[in-house]
């Protein structure tokens, strides 16, 4: 599949809301918002994100296809990157492949990463991706109404 990367559109934002109310994608991902069916919440947060000077997030498009997002945001040398794909293509190398296009269009490092220290498909994305482990933490995890471990990866060099 052809993996590319686009502003966000408005077009965007229902598919987004779609994909992160799939409870075994949001399990997954464990660090959701507390109630991921508030469209309002959701709205506000999309706008907050697609306007502010600290975030950077695009659409993440498989063929064509609208098939998540991807985006870099936070203070410099502090900046994180996350990245969200439809269920429906996991395992397929999308996120493996828009990840690295975003690294691309940021080339600022270091670039950080979290993730739920059981989520093996997204610690392998990063690993592909040259990020490596440099913490682990304990945080809430909304999607799964419990504290959890937490990997912490950062990216060096340029």
């Amino acid at each position: 599949m052809d993996v590319s990367l686009r502003e966000v559109h408005d077009s965007d934002l229902p598919v987004f809301f779609r994909q992160l109310n799939d409870p075994e994608s949001g399990r997954m991902a464990a660090f959701t918002p507390e109630d991921p069916a508030d469209r309002t919440r959701f709205d506000a947060q999309w706008t907050k994100m697609r306007t502010s000077s600290g975030t950077d997030v695009r659409t993440v498009l498989a063929d064509g296809d609208v098939v998540g997002n991807a985006g870099v945001y936070g203070e410099p040398g502090e900046r994180e990157v996350t990245f969200w794909i439809d269920r429906a293509y996991w395992g397929r190398g999308l996120a493996t492949a828009a990840l690295r296009e975003l690294l691309a269009l940021f080339p600022e490092r270091p670039l950080y990463a979290r993730a739920a220290a059981d989520n093996a498909g997204s610690l392998r994305v990063l690993e592909k991706c040259g990020f490596r482990e440099s913490a682990r933490e304990r945080g809430y995890a909304a999607a799964r109404e419990a504290e959890i471990d937490e990997v912490v990866l950062v990216l060096d060099g340029a």
